[in-house]
């Protein structure tokens, strides 16, 4: 199975508060559409001021379906909506390897 973990830091002109509320709330809608996507999780961050407000991990079977996926158009109105609330993405492709 494989992983993308995305960092999120929200746009300046939005708050913790608003980030959060986003999200959540909101960006989840959008990952709910993502052909191929297994599990979704958010965590966001307790504080202002920590590096990044929030965690995303997408969960798909292998690079071929994460890379449909975001080539969708769900995908790319996913990507777009980031784009919208943030200043700054990193997207780690990764394996989990779980110990318990």
């Amino acid at each position: 199975m494989l992983k993308v973990v995305s960092l999120l830091k929200r746009a300046e002109n939005i708050s913790h508060e608003e980030f959060a509320k986003w999200v959540v709330e909101e960006h989840i809608e959008f990952a709910r559409k993502l052909p191929g996507l297994r599990k979704y999780t958010v965590s966001v961050s307790n504080g202002e001021d920590a590096p990044f407000d929030s965690v995303n991990e997408l969960y798909f079977d292998d690079e071929d379906a994460r890379a449909a996926a975001f080539g969708s158009e769900h995908g790319k109105a996913a990507a777009a909506d980031a784009a919208a609330h943030t200043a700054q993405r990193v997207h780690l492709l990764t394996t989990e390897h779980s110990q318990l």
